[in-house]
């Protein structure tokens, strides 16, 4: 894929990244990070850009673990789920052979 050069404005700068996504995802993005950015600027005046980049990173971060960290979990419960699914078709295979050997050894057993 050909990469694209998109301009985002960040706080007041422009910045060029060159990105193989989608030039609107990427915009997107920088619209996010802009606001979160001016948000945490418009609630604390005495904080400087880099500090409020660094809250904003560490917010992210707090984020991305927590996503992480649940996508780790729901992998587990679909491995554990699937697991009993597995046992649970192989007890009915059994459950339905003794039904099947049972019902032959019943029509064995029965006169004509």
């Amino acid at each position: 894929m050909e990469k694209t050069r998109v301009k985002l404005n960040i706080c007041g700068n422009d910045y060029y990244i060159n990105t193989d996504e989608d030039p609107k995802y990427v915009q997107e993005l920088g619209e996010e990070l802009d606001e979160a950015l001016t948000r945490i600027t418009h609630d604390n005046h005495r904080l400087s850009q880099t500090q409020a980049a660094i809250l904003c990173a560490l917010d992210y971060a707090d984020q991305a673990k927590r996503a992480n960290d649940t996508a780790d979990n729901l992998r587990n419960q679909i491995k554990d789920y699937l697991e009993d699914s597995a046992r649970y078709k192989m007890e009915a295979e059994v459950a339905k052979r003794e039904v099947d050997r049972l019902t032959k050894e019943l029509q064995s057993s029965k006169p004509f």
